[in-house]
């Protein structure tokens, strides 16, 4: 019995580990993401910003939505900025030439796509695989 306990808290303990420190945008269910506002070009035309939205929970469940960075100037390179839940109003605007406004009613966010992302629950921030992929993290 104690065995089968322990192995249950290592087995918990590790999944636990791995969904904080070990985050990437790779487990987003792409297969029931709906488009939204978007392409918008960057002012200069080196970035391109579009939304998703993620569907989860079924007919009681809500939606997530994210937006993805693509870089025109390096072969269509894709990075996602911004992760968070959808409210009634999405929308993206450019502010500069690297700097993206995201209006979505309860946290708007002005991003430099170069340099900063925003994940509402905090994931990015902890982890260990997307650290060297931006220099300022934000959470809700």
């Amino acid at each position: 019995m104690l065995v089968a306990t322990l192995s249950g808290f290592v087995l918990v303990s590790s999944i636990y580990v791995y969904e904080m420190y070990f985050f990437t945008f790779s487990e987003i269910d792409r297969g029931s993401t709906q488009k939204g506002p978007g392409p918008v070009t960057s002012p200069t035309g080196e970035y391109t910003a579009s939304a998703y939205y993620e569907l989860y929970g079924g007919a009681a469940g809500g939606v997530n939505v994210w937006v993805e960075i693509t870089n025109d100037d390096e072969n269509d390179k894709k990075k996602t900025i911004y992760y968070s839940d959808a409210n009634k109003s999405i929308s993206l605007e450019w502010a500069n030439e690297d700097t993206l406004f995201i209006k979505n009613e309860k946290n708007s966010m002005k991003l430099n796509v170069e340099k900063e992302i925003y994940h509402d629950r905090g994931l990015v921030c902890q982890s260990l695989l997307m650290k060297d992929e931006y220099e300022t993290c934000y959470q809700n």
